[in-house]
């Protein structure tokens, strides 16, 4: 039976009507046209649906809306979600963003979405990591293109420029 969910997305206090397990990524895509988030594997495994939700990434593909949504009515704090769309500011890229073309990170562009949602949680979780724990935070992120250096590079790259 579907319900009115409300939640913050890139700032935005949003409502939609959905079933109550209706993915986020459905949500994301079909409900609010936030289409920078990428419907890859639908199970999980590729990263490709990444988005950040109260500083934690997560797979849209594999959260209910009521999970992270409150129903019309409740009272409960909406949950912060964060999508690619949410990252520009006036105009200019988020530095996350601008260091993946900087460094070449970008190819095909099907798994960047999800590659710079990972790569800033990660970040703001450890403002300075190692190049060992960029990769380990990359190890559910798939890339067809780039083989992965590209990826790391940007990684370094955003945090000399994000400096906490």
């Amino acid at each position: 039976m579907k319900s009115t969910f409300r939640m913050k997305v890139n700032g935005a206090l949003r409502a939609v009507e959905c079933e109550p397990d209706e993915t986020l990524l459905d949500v994301l895509r079909e409900r609010l046209r936030l289409t920078g988030t990428k419907r890859g594997c639908d199970i999980g495994v590729c990263g490709t649906c990444t988005v950040i939700v109260d500083g934690k990434a997560r797979r849209a593909c594999k959260v209910k809306i009521k999970d992270v949504a409150s129903e019309q009515g409740a009272d409960r704090v909406e949950r912060e979600i964060l999508t690619i769309e949410g990252l520009e500011r006036n105009g200019e890229l988020h530095p996350v963003q601008q260091a993946f073309v900087d460094c070449g990170a970008i190819q095909c562009g099907f798994c960047t979405p999800g590659m710079v949602m990972q790569a800033l949680a990660l970040l703001n979780e450890n403002p300075r990591p190692s190049r060992d724990e960029i990769k380990k935070a990359f190890v559910g992120n798939l890339c067809r293109c780039t083989g992965y250096e590209q990826i790391f590079d940007a990684v370094e790259e955003a945090a000399k420029r994000m400096k906490p």
